[in-house]
């Protein structure tokens, strides 16, 4: 009896703590209404179920229980109850799936003026991509990533020149205007979801998926990532700002574009597309010949941009972008003394063989008239974008995974085993190259040991002294 007693008081009490709890939804701020329609119908059939069910345990709880008097009836089975239950069943389930699939079949049918974004995750942070003037985002690979290149865009590919690239944690989408939200992983599995819009998915390295949703509501709107990705991964969150259409324009028009990272030194033009250069070197055949090493089958590219080789006709010429682009092209108008004049001419357009310069540059080493190697380092504020720093280290004084960076330089910090340190150059790059050499007071010692350079370090180092 008390079991029964104690079921009818679960279930009178789910049902009141149901409507009075203060836990409810988010707002809704999107079209997909039809999402919550199709939940709320799962938990009245499901609710329905469960207080039958506990009703019914209750029931035969107090109707059979133990009677000395009472003898059992053998009835093996019941072929009307059977159908009853067989067919209540179908209902109840049919009921919950047919929402469901009509609900999914309008989720993927993207509408056809719906606008494209990209989003790219990456522990622990968000990074956005709109199409340009020609409403088309160019290919991206994940062999095209680099620091001068966090979106892995092809830079071959002249649909990607316009490419919008945002790469704050910040996505601005226009009111009452479809979008189709393209999305991918430079690293492990991640999640998209904004509560108020209805709408969550996986992004899966090496896949492309997509949600789409039309936003109905002006205002600001959390990013979640929904899938565990680290030890960073609470604190992988951005915001989706919603505007007017004619606000959205505006802010549009005053980002940056891919072709304009390019152009903001010639180091990174040579960084990017030196990547595609590999690929089309591999692709191509020419490493089979061509090494960076002192013996291979052609001529070498180890240092081979700016030397003098000397032609089977004893002339000497200087390697300029000029005699790389005609030795590509026209493999026998020159050839050098020692080697065979077996290369096949390859067909390539001049970005095809600009890139397989910038390779043969990058990679083997351009030389100066010293013959040092020219080499850039990128800039602290890249490196920490894409490094991830930025995941666990706030730059506004907030308080994150990791100390602030804000004020950082010159200030003393309390160490986990009391000692006052300075925080000093050599203080910083031993806590980067060995993050828990010295553990702050407060924080964890969770840090991962990042791949770095000394020059990266100190690039590193002055921007932290910029905050």
């Amino acid at each position: 009896m008390a079991i029964a007693v104690v079921l009818i008081l679960i279930v009178i009490g789910s049902i009141v703590f149901h409507f009075v709890s203060p836990w409810v939804m988010t707002p809704l701020a999107s079209n997909w209404g039809a999402i919550d329609d199709t939940m709320l119908i799962t938990l009245i059939i499901t609710g329905i179920v469960f207080i039958a069910i506990n009703f019914f345990i209750a029931f035969a709880v107090i109707k059979y229980r133990h009677d000395k008097n009472r003898k059992s009836k053998y009835e093996p089975e019941n072929k009307k109850l059977e159908v009853w239950l067989t067919a209540i069943t179908s209902v109840g389930i049919i009921a919950m799936l047919a929402p469901g699939l009509v609900v999914y079949s309008d989720f993927v049918n993207v509408p056809e003026e719906a606008s494209v974004v990209e989003v790219v995750g990456q522990q622990w942070s968000w990074s956005f991509r709109f199409p340009g003037a020609d409403n088309q985002l160019g290919k991206s690979a994940i062999e095209h990533i680099s620091i001068d290149n966090p979106f892995g865009i092809d830079p071959l590919d002249p649909n990607g020149s316009d490419d919008v690239l945002v790469t704050g944690n910040r996505l601005i989408l226009p009111l009452d205007q479809p979008v189709k939200v393209l999305m991918r992983s430079k690293d492990v599995l991640h999640n998209f979801y904004v509560p108020q819009f209805r709408v969550k998915m996986d992004m899966v390295p090496g896949t492309v998926s997509y949600i789409w949703f039309t936003p109905t509501k002006v205002g600001e709107y959390e990013i979640l990532c929904a899938e565990f990705c680290g030890i960073g991964h609470f604190n992988m969150r951005g915001y989706v700002e919603v505007r007017e259409p004619q606000d959205f324009d505006t802010w549009i028009q005053q980002q940056s574009t891919f072709a304009d990272s390019l152009a903001k030194n010639n180091s990174e033009i040579l960084s990017v597309a030196a990547k595609s250069g590999e690929e089309l070197a591999q692709t191509n055949g020419c490493i089979g010949c061509h090494n960076f090493n002192d013996s291979s089958v052609g001529p070498t590219w180890k240092g081979l941009f700016g030397k003098t080789q000397t032609l089977v006709n004893g002339e000497e010429i200087l390697v300029d972008e000029d005699y790389l682009r005609e030795s590509i092209l026209n493999p026998e108008a020159k050839i050098v003394k020692g080697f065979a004049p077996i290369m096949p001419p390859v067909d390539l357009d001049d970005l095809q063989v600009n890139a397989l310069i910038a390779y043969i540059k990058e990679k083997g080493g351009s030389q100066k008239s010293n013959g040092e190697v020219q080499k850039e380092t990128p800039s602290g504020a890249k490196l920490v974008q894409s490094k991830g720093c930025t995941a666990c280290h706030s730059m506004d004084g907030s308080k994150m995974l990791g100390p602030t960076w804000k004020d950082l330089f010159g200030s003393q910090r309390e160490l986990a085993s009391g000692q006052i340190i300075e925080v000093t150059e050599s203080y910083l790059k031993e806590s980067i190259f060995q993050p828990n050499a010295k553990i702050v007071e407060g924080y964890p010692p969770v840090m991962p040991p990042p791949v770095v350079n000394e020059e990266e370090v100190v690039a590193i180092i002055e921007f932290i002294k910029t905050l």
